[in-house]
């Protein structure tokens, strides 16, 4: 007879923390390695029902079907990239325009320094020389590592590629793996905790399509009224780097403005601004909670923790895979009885069925 031997806290408290530790430092140096396969598994995930559909209807072979689908989605995102550079390459006939309207600003705002704090023109060209020189250096290293992460780039978005086939193919041998490392009696628990992570990988990016969709189609729509030139491009952008939660939208929204303040006026860029503002709320308060966050039950806190955990362990790509990682693991915790105070914990504030509230006590005597 097997006897349950019950730890003090503080040694499971200290096993918890190295065991985090150790994981957080296997993650970060295999970022190669963990990135591109997480994509993978979340690309896998939104094209399994293509992919069944493929090999149900057509009697595709279910490789033939996996690279199908694969290579379609690639497309599409390629296309989309190739739209949006198009669009850029014309950026450059607006450069003369930047430049002169730098130069008026520029004049403006030293003018201003003399009248307010008596700094000559003189001392704020040669302070703004030194700040110039300064950043040249910077953006020349800058420049060097963009240019020597061309290549992984390149390999991240091949790996990712190849990642997405593979596990398309192979989707039910794992499923099968993963039910094999767990006994009979808790086989129904584990298949249907891989069923609800795959549900919800799938509702989730689909969300997330329809939002970068109808925040790009709110941000058209205000950039043609508002005359801004390279509308689509703008709303195509803003739309994607919407994906990114709290930061997307503020770096859509430089980038927006800059382009503006060398194709407009001033007071456009202002519009721009406000235009902003209201597709930010109708995002926060309409969009993401019906569409997106109606997926994922992962509360606020946690999300913002998450994104800065995520970025960072892995950049860009952690802020990305952040949600989705922690709607994975409020899934596994809920389903887990000893785990199941966690998954309260990532979870909205809704108390589980089990538990009884001291009010709703005393409301019944």
């Amino acid at each position: 007879m097997n006897k349950f031997i019950n730890y003090p806290l503080y040694l499971k408290i200290t096993c918890v923390l190295l065991s985090l530790v150790i994981f957080s430092y296997i993650a970060i140096l295999l970022e190669n390695i963990f990135v591109p396969l997480f994509l993978g598994l979340l690309v896998a995930s939104l094209l399994v029902p293509f992919s069944h559909f493929l090999e149900a209807k057509f009697k595709f072979n279910r490789g033939v079907a996996s690279i199908t689908v694969v290579v379609l989605a690639f497309l599409i995102l390629i296309g989309v990239l190739l739209l949006i550079g198009m669009q850029l390459s014309h950026l450059q006939d607006d450069w003369p325009a930047f430049q002169s309207q730098l130069m008026d600003s520029t004049t403006v705002i030293q003018e201003w320094v003399y009248t307010k704090f008596g700094i000559a023109r003189e001392h704020q060209m040669n302070y703004i020389e030194s700040a110039a020189s300064n950043s040249l250096k910077a953006g020349t290293d800058i420049l060097g590592a963009a240019m020597s992460s061309i290549s992984t780039l390149l390999m991240f978005i091949v790996f990712t590629f190849l990642y997405s086939v593979f596990l398309l193919i192979y989707r039910g041998h794992i499923v099968r793996f993963i039910l094999m490392l767990f006994p009979d009696k808790h086989k129904d628990k584990v298949l249907d905790t891989v069923h609800a992570i795959q549900h919800m990988v799938k509702k989730y990016l689909v969300g997330l399509i329809l939002q970068m969709i109808i925040v790009s189609t709110l941000a058209l729509i205000a950039f043609a009224i508002l005359d801004v030139k390279y509308a689509l491009m703008l709303a195509i952008i803003t739309g994607i780097l919407n994906v990114l939660p709290y930061v997307g939208i503020l770096i859509a929204l430089i980038t927006t403005m800059l382009i503006t303040f060398a194709t407009a006026s001033g007071t456009k860029v202002l519009f721009v601004l406000i235009a902003f503002v209201v597709i930010h709320a109708i995002d926060g308060n309409i969009v993401m909670p019906k569409i997106v966050g109606s997926k994922v039950k992962v509360n606020s806190l946690v999300v913002i923790i998450g994104l800065i955990l995520g970025e960072m362990a892995w950049g860009i790509s952690g802020m990305l895979l952040a949600i989705p990682t922690l709607a994975i693991i409020k899934i596994i915790c809920d389903r887990v009885e000893s785990l199941r105070p966690w998954g309260y914990l990532l979870g909205e504030e809704s108390l589980p069925k089990n538990i009884v509230v001291e009010e709703e006590i005393k409301e019944e005597n």
